[in-house]
């Protein structure tokens, strides 16, 4: 469990990046406050609160819409540019008082499994723009997601999305109001169905329909790993026929 001993509001990105990057403490970021860093920390840590320094802002044009990582998932389903799977999957990131709190760019960091959201990030092409202390980056949600490396001591500033394609969802859980044990997200892309997958990895994938077979998920009490396998490849299908596609 984290023990934060300390807590910095810094006005600027430098400040931010300077605070975070101290060789004598260990830092998290912190920005809507539903989740302290992108992980669980077992030593002591500083928290580093981005709110002041990461801009808010979406900006949408007709190929690509952008989010500022400090949009909370309330501004990001109310924004009539959002395209409507990004919508419907922030929705089910939590309560409304969560939604209000939690940001875009919190959920992108913590890659939960099970985050709907993230997958659908994935299915419209995400990219993510990452401070670092001495230059700027940016990558594709799918290379970042295998690749956590490349936003160690940064701090994410932007997500921005291709919001074109028609799109569907299929999901499965305990409940219609669970957090689903698998979820499938697809959209129409040039080749085909781009299609996003949950709960079958440590993180929220895209894979190629044809690749489901090749899937290898973990399990937990809601699910053995043969029963998320069997999930996923029942829940593309679905997508696939929902999209016109082929498997």
């Amino acid at each position: 469990m984290q023990a934060i001993t300390g807590y910095h509001r810094p006005s600027g990105l430098d400040e931010a990046l300077a605070l975070l990057n101290r060789d004598y403490v260990t830092s998290v970021v912190v920005g809507g406050g539903t989740v302290i860093g992108a992980g669980s920390l077992e030593t002591e840590a500083e928290a580093v609160d981005i709110q002041a320094c990461v801009e808010a802002s979406i900006e949408a044009s007709p190929t690509r819409i952008r989010y500022g990582a400090m949009v909370r998932l309330q501004d990001l389903i109310n924004h009539p540019a959002t395209p409507p799977l990004l919508a419907e999957t922030a929705r089910r990131e939590g309560p409304n008082t969560l939604r209000n709190a939690a940001t875009i760019g919190g959920t992108v960091a913590s890659a939960h499994w099970e985050s709907e959201l993230v997958a659908a990030l994935l299915v419209h092409d995400a990219c993510v723009k990452i401070a670092l202390p001495d230059h700027v980056v940016e990558v594709s949600l799918e290379e970042l997601l295998g690749d956590s490396s490349l936003a160690e001591r940064g701090i994410i500033t932007s997500i921005s999305a291709d919001p074109s394609g028609e799109t569907a969802s299929a999901r499965s859980g305990r409940t219609p109001a669970d957090t689903s044990i698998v979820a499938a997200l697809g959209r129409v892309v040039a080749s085909g169905v781009r299609l996003g997958l949950t709960g079958v990895a440590a993180h929220p994938v895209v894979i190629d329909p044809a690749d489901v077979e090749s899937l290898e998920p973990p399990g937990d009490f809601r699910g053995t790993p043969e029963y998320r396998k069997e999930l996923a490849g029942t829940l593309t299908t679905r997508i696939v026929d929902l999209l016109g596609g082929t498997a």
